[in-house]
């Protein structure tokens, strides 16, 4: 008896990135592979992973291309044992439960269990990361700890985390290492209160921001990255705007900052980021560790640059774009609103708004 037909999914190999880029397809429909065959490779702006085929059989119902966006969760094919067996669409093959939302950030094993439990997954909250831990909490919510953890003494300087993930740990090490604000703890809705990150308990939910800010705290960072969905980090600014927190800009003592260059508040200047004479950098902008904003460049608010970009002199970005690792933009370059520049492109020429330059292109192509 031959084993039943698989569906192959795209995985989530970034919490923060539920979109990724199909970077290449080593098969076709129709074609037998075996087990353990690379099927493609996709990438997000800091990980590359392959698809491989989960058992042998047929490839069937492969409908993207090479260079597409596709989503956590997303189908890519369907491995038929038996080439002559009737199979219905991939598109039937879909539930409702592996169909991720935009915003929903979930991790592999808890879609699993969602999809066992049959949850509905535009029913969970686009806010926080969905692990197993939160969706079991979600499911029988007496068990979340509602109670803000005890605070002995309440510093007016000391800094909100909003975020204890992979962002997060970067930050609380940029933040001791500048020794310039004493930390107060971590606001985040996925880890249990009363948990530590890096030795920074977690002491409450979003829901306990009015609260903090009564007993006296008024400074915050965000510390949600937003690499996949940048509007997940604009609404944590919202939400502690709201909340009366300001965001200081933090910059660690390895990088550097000319004197008349202009920093709006908000700002994350990560080791060893340079800016550069007369650039100006908008608010709630990250310039990742190794980073180059060259002079007289122009960041839009919640830019993002990546580890290792070049801007050269003069470059101009657009408001919620992502520069991505190791791209190099030429001298007095535009780049639009809400782009997305791959990993390793070369920019040579203005690029429109709501544009996506895949990974290791010259653009223009």
């Amino acid at each position: 008896m031959s084993l039943p037909p698989i569906t192959i999914t795209f995985p989530l190999i970034n919490p923060n990135e539920p979109e990724m880029m199909l970077a290449s397809i080593s098969v076709e429909n129709g074609q037998y592979v075996s087990r353990g065959d690379i099927l493609a490779t996709i990438e997000t702006t800091k990980a590359t992973q392959e698809l491989v085929a989960e058992q042998d059989g047929y490839i069937f119902g492969m409908k993207v291309q090479r260079g597409q966006i596709v989503k956590a969760g997303e189908v890519f094919c369907v491995i038929n044992p038996d080439p002559d067996r009737q199979l219905t669409e991939p598109a039937q093959l879909e539930t409702s439960s592996t169909q991720i939302p935009l915003k929903l950030r979930i991790t592999q094993p808890a879609l699993k269990l969602a999809q066992e439990l049959r949850i509905d997954l535009q029913s969970l909250s686009s806010d926080e990361l969905i692990t197993v831990e939160r969706l079991k909490a979600l499911i029988h919510p007496s068990s979340l700890e509602e109670s803000l953890f005890p605070i002995e003494e309440i510093n007016p300087n000391a800094l909100l985390i909003y975020g204890a993930g992979g962002h997060g740990k970067s930050l609380i090490e940029l933040i001791r290492t500048s020794n310039l604000f004493p930390i107060a703890g971590i606001i985040d809705d996925t880890k249990p209160i009363g948990s530590s990150i890096l030795n920074v308990p977690v002491i409450g939910r979003k829901e306990h921001l009015a609260e903090l800010y009564q007993k006296g705290l008024r400074l915050a960072i965000n510390a949600v990255g937003g690499i996949g969905d940048i509007s997940s980090r604009i609404k944590v600014f919202e939400t502690l705007h709201s909340a009366g927190f300001s965001c200081p800009t933090v910059i660690h003592p390895t990088a550097f900052v000319e004197e008349s260059a202009i920093l709006a508040k908000g700002g994350q200047i990560f080791p060893h980021a340079y800016i550069g004479s007369d650039a100006k950098v908008g608010y709630g902008v990250i310039v990742n560790t190794g980073a180059i904003v060259s002079h007289d460049c122009v960041l839009g608010e919640y830019v993002n640059l990546s580890p290792g970009a070049i801007l050269a002199g003069e470059v101009i970005v657009g408001s919620r774009t992502l520069i991505g690792m190791g791209v190099t933009i030429n001298l007095q370059v535009r780049i639009g609103e809400h782009c997305r520049i791959g990993n390793g492109a070369t920019i040579k020429q203005d690029v429109p708004p709501n544009t996506i330059v895949h990974a290791g292109a010259v653009w223009p192509k």
